[in-house]
C-alpha cells in the first residue's frame, strides 16, 4: 500500500508540474485544472495536521493566492512539492498568527470590559485613539493607523490626505500596528 500511495504522489506530483509549467506559459485550462485540484489536496493535507478548525477554509484561500502570486517562482527542474507545501506551511503559520493576536485582543477587550462594565465599540475606539497606548506611537504610525482602521479610509484616500504614497501608508499602519501589539502584550 505505501508502494501505491508513493505511486500516486510521484504521479500527482508530474502531472502538477506539467499543469504549472504550461500554466507559467498562458494554459489557463491547465491553471484552472492545477487548482481546482490542489485546493482539495491542501484542504486534506490542511485537516490531517491541524484539524476541523473553523479557519481551515481561510487557510486554503490564503495559500490559492500566495501560489498565484508566486506562480512565476515556480522551477520546473525543481521538485513541484516542496515549493507546493512550503507555500501552504507559511500561510497557515501566518493564519495561526492572526488568530492567535486576534484571541488575545478579545481577551484583553473581555478583560477590560469586565474591569470596566460594558462598552460599546465607539468607546473602545474612543479610548484606545485617545489612550496612552496610541499616544505612545509616533505621530506618522497614529495618523495612518487612525486614518485607515479607524476612520475607515482607502489606503490612497489617507496617502492623499498625508500627501506620501500609498506604501508609505502601508509601512506606517504595518508598523504601527506591531508596535500596539507590543505595546499591548506588554501591558498584560
Amino acid at each position: 500500500m505505501a508502494y501505491a500511495e508513493s505511486s500516486d504522489a510521484n504521479s500527482d506530483e508530474s502531472r502538477w508540474a506539467v499543469l504549472m509549467t504550461s500554466a507559467q506559459g498562458g494554459g489557463e485550462d491547465d491553471y484552472r485544472q492545477l487548482l481546482t485540484e490542489l485546493t482539495q489536496v491542501i484542504k486534506y493535507y490542511l485537516l490531517s495536521r491541524i484539524g476541523q478548525q473553523h479557519f481551515v477554509e481561510d487557510c486554503v484561500q490564503e495559500s490559492l493566492i500566495a501560489i498565484h502570486q508566486a506562480r512565476h517562482s515556480y522551477d520546473p527542474r525543481r521538485r513541484f512539492r516542496p515549493w507546493l507545501f512550503a507555500i501552504v506551511r507559511h500561510k497557515t503559520i501566518d493564519t495561526l498568527r492572526r488568530q492567535r493576536n486576534q484571541q488575545k485582543l478579545e481577551q484583553l477587550q473581555n478583560e477590560h470590559e469586565l474591569q470596566c462594565g460594558q462598552v460599546s465599540a465607539g468607546d473602545i475606539e474612543n479610548s484606545v485613539t485617545q489612550g496612552r497606548l496610541m499616544a505612545r506611537l509616533s505621530t506618522e504610525h497614529r495618523e495612518a493607523l487612525t486614518l485607515t482602521k479607524f476612520i475607515g479610509l482607502s489606503t490612497a484616500e489617507a496617502a492623499r490626505q498625508l500627501q506620501i504614497s500609498e506604501g508609505a501608508v502601508k509601512v506606517r499602519v504595518h508598523r504601527a500596528i506591531a508596535s500596539l501589539t507590543r505595546l499591548l502584550e506588554a501591558d498584560a
